[in-house]
């Protein structure tokens, strides 16, 4: 039995996680974390039988106890809950889809404890994959990539480097997200229904609203910097519509190698649950006789300038990535507030990026003061 542990078991990656655990019926879940969603967590406490299971908040860790009291489970909580899963004995893999910040920690003691990481949560990277990366290479452990576009790639160079075969670039993909095609003076009027309606993904609230500014492939830009160890030049993001062509990898001799498959995350779940197996998956194939065609385009960073940023940020480093992170959670909680427009989203990570205070090569404690002083400077704004 494959032993897993997942953090943010309640949420579009855990609860796509658990389908896979259901299907193949050889993975045994050790331990749980979620946020607050206590009943979901607690049906899944009783579908599958882990050791222990987390939510952040004690006083909703007390009320879970009280329900799932009949069964042989601890609940604890808060980050030393996050972080005993995270090191838990047993355990083979780490699904880190735990959303923001709050996965550095546990992503770095799981990786001190010599546990796989599959890395749903961008933020670990995008913020600390200076301190990452280099734990991962020196504890040897395996950072296996969950997002659809990282999956890609990284499939997309399988074996390659091994033989010495050198990257030329990375060619990202985006769907362009539902405002694909508009201009500013438009998105000044699109409300938070508008934004949540992905043309071709089913995903969070969160991750929605960043797939329509963008801000989401600038987030994938700087995470694929890290975990693919190249260059900010040797990125390049692909508005591809048809969401068919996940990404691509263009090779010194000017090959370039591509994942296809439908929208579906089920698919690089289970690759790095099973990396370097490929297991039968249920769900529906491309057919390539009912495909119109594939397309492709050069993203509008005037329009959608939070992607402009993300390279801007991704080029000088140091936490000026955090800065932008950290900024855009708090502007995407106002605008899903209904506090600000959507236009103010990408101007708000401008502010932060700009007013921050500056460290070149930042700790983990200085990652999050950073992210502290951008939700300060935010919130003095409202």
């Amino acid at each position: 039995m494959k032993k897993i542990a997942i953090l943010g078991s309640t949420g579009s990656i855990g609860t796509q996680t658990l389908d896979i655990v259901r299907e193949q019926k050889d993975i045994q879940v050790t331990a749980l974390a979620a946020g607050k969603n206590i009943r979901c967590l607690e049906a899944q406490i009783r579908e599958f039988s882990p050791e222990v299971a987390a939510l952040w908040g004690e006083e909703d860790a007390r009320s879970l106890r009280e329900l799932v009291k009949d069964l042989p489970v601890r609940i604890v909580s808060g980050m030393e809950g996050l972080l005993e899963i995270a090191t838990m004995p047993g355990t083979e893999i780490l699904v880190t889809a735990i959303v923001g910040m709050l996965g550095i920690r546990p992503t770095i003691a799981a990786i001190e404890a010599g546990k796989i990481i599959a890395l749903a949560n961008k933020e670990t990277l995008v913020t600390a994959g200076h301190i990452i990366m280099p734990l991962a290479r020196e504890k040897h452990v395996s950072i296996l990539p969950v997002d659809s576009e990282h999956s890609a790639i990284f499939q997309s160079m399988n074996g390659e480097r091994e033989h010495g075969n050198e990257i030329h670039k990375i060619l990202l993909t985006a769907s362009g997200g539902p405002f694909r095609g508009k201009k500013r003076e438009e998105l000044k009027q699109m409300r938070v229904e508008d934004a949540l309606k992905h043309p071709n993904w089913s995903m969070g609230k969160k991750i929605t609203i960043d797939s329509a500014t963008m801000v989401n492939k600038g987030l994938e830009v700087m995470e694929a910097k890290w975990l693919f160890d190249v260059e900010p030049e040797q990125i390049q993001v692909v508005v591809h519509p048809q969401s068919i062509i996940h990404s691509m990898v263009e090779y010194k001799d000017g090959a370039v190698l591509a994942q296809l498959g439908t929208p579906d995350m089920h698919l690089p779940i289970q690759y790095a649950l099973y990396y370097p197996q490929r297991r039968n998956l249920s769900g529906k194939r491309l057919d390539f006789y009912q495909l119109s065609g594939l397309t492709f385009e050069k993203p509008d960073m005037e329009t959608f300038p939070g992607l402009k940023l993300a390279f801007q940020a991704m080029e000088r480093g140091g936490n000026l990535p955090t800065a932008y992170n950290a900024a855009n959670e708090k502007a995407v909680a106002l605008f899903l507030e209904r506090k600000i427009s959507f236009p103010e989203i990408p101007e708000l990570i401008g502010i932060c990026m700009e007013q921050c205070r500056f460290a070149e090569n930042p700790s983990v404690e200085e990652i999050l003061a950073t992210e502290a002083e951008a939700y300060a400077l935010i919130e003095s704004r409202w």
